[in-house]
């Protein structure tokens, strides 16, 4: 008996198998083109195994929406055949919004599809209610895109410290902020009308690294990020550990050996009560170097020649890579990137940080690969990854 249209073995609806195959290969067409543009077709199908076929059609989809293009003048290989049309990002269309919320002030940005920062502005806190925190940060946000007339905004990604629950887009708990189950994308989305992806900064910064930076490649990475607030993050075969709820990379209180700072939580000598900014600058105030609560400010007495100020940067280093050590052996992980402040200025600061973490596996300890922009960077790499991860679903929430 022959088949007919409505035979049970040919079904019209979309497996989701298929749907999960063609997410999935348009990404890996995606992250050739990024990593390898401006690429022919051909290439691309044999980097990433796909038949041309296939290639051809991602590429289509992919400039349909926006995130592609061909480059004008075709190529010919050796000189002879079809002339090949290499294809790249484009970087003509659109945009993508990033926030940091840091403790003093909000980092926003706006970055191209190379994770590049075309615009950055600072916002000093004039209080920490979140409301009042994330609606300056939209009116940042379309501010720098009203200088920027005919680019379209792909969405915001927020980057912060603390607890944050990556799935529901919330801050869970940040201590110094004083933010308790804080709803941020409900609430940025509200003020901006784009979609808005949140993630905790350590782990915005791994995606980051890995798409832009020096641990593209790397099989695992690890990234440490001392700031006002200390936690990491763990990727390995391109995925971040988030754990339940996105609990994973919390170390703030690490015991390090031989620390005697107070901390809140009751005991002495926690890794985030060592290092973070506020200590280093409470005790630089104390030494007579500084007056403020800007760490900048050390950096620069340091670099004026301070001798004190360099001291103090040199041994927090030397702690942080006391903590990056117990982390290594923990992990193992191929790749370090660690963000803080004295190992981006000085390089004493960085061989201090790998003789910690032990000479062994200094040459896989490296400092961020974005020294100006690591903040702008943060905030938009948690859409930027996601983007990369399913540019077709992304893209089209913005459409």
């Amino acid at each position: 008996m022959p088949r007919t249209a409505a035979s049970p073995l040919v079904s019209p609806v979309p497996r989701a198998a298929d749907r999960d195959r063609r997410r999935t290969s348009a990404s890996v067409v995606l992250r050739s083109v990024l990593e390898h543009g401006p690429v022919a077709r051909s290439t691309v199908a044999r980097l990433t195994g796909l038949s041309p076929a296939s290639v051809t059609e991602h590429c289509a989809r992919l400039a349909g929406l926006g995130l592609i293009r061909e480059e004008a003048a075709p190529r010919r290989s050796n000189g002879v055949g079809r002339p090949h049309v290499p294809v790249d990002l484009d970087g003509e269309r659109f945009l993508v919004g990033g926030v940091h919320v840091a403790v003093p002030y909000t980092t926003v940005a706006l970055l191209d599809l190379r994770g590049r920062v075309m615009a950055e502005r600072r916002l000093e806190h004039e209080r920490t209610d979140p409301g009042r925190v994330l609606t300056r940060a939209a009116e940042g946000l379309a501010a720098l895109l009203a200088e920027h007339p005919g680019r379209r905004p792909l969405g915001v990604g927020v980057a912060a410290g603390g607890w944050v629950d990556r799935e529901t887009g919330t801050v869970v708990e940040h201590e110094l902020l004083g933010w308790r189950e804080v709803p941020v994308r409900e609430l940025l989305r509200d003020r901006t009308g784009l979609p808005v992806r949140v993630d905790g900064h350590a782990r915005a910064l791994v995606g980051g690294e890995r798409l832009f930076g020096r641990a593209r490649g790397s099989r695992s990475v690890l990234h440490l990020f001392v700031g006002n607030v200390v936690d990491a993050a763990f990727a390995t075969n391109d995925e971040v550990h988030h754990g339940p709820r996105s609990q994973a990379g919390a170390i703030a209180h690490l015991p390090v050996p031989g620390g005697t700072e107070p901390c809140t939580c009751g005991r002495t000598g926690c890794l985030q009560a060592e290092v973070s900014e506020r200590t280093l600058c409470r005790r630089a105030r104390a030494a007579g170097v500084i007056e403020s609560a800007d760490p900048v400010h050390v950096v620069a007495a340091a670099e004026a020649g301070d001798a004190v100020a360099r001291r103090l940067l040199v041994e927090r280093a030397r702690t942080t890579g006391r903590a990056a050590a117990l982390l290594l052996d923990v992990l193992n992980p191929e790749t370090v990137v660690v963000t803080e402040v004295g190992v981006l200025h000085f390089e004493d600061c960085l061989d201090a940080l790998r003789e910690a973490a032990g000479k062994s596996r200094s040459t896989a300890v490296l400092p961020t690969s974005f020294p100006d922009s690591v903040l702008a960077v943060a905030g938009g790499s948690v859409l930027l990854d996601a983007l990369f991860r399913d540019p077709l679903g992304v893209s089209s929430e913005a459409i």
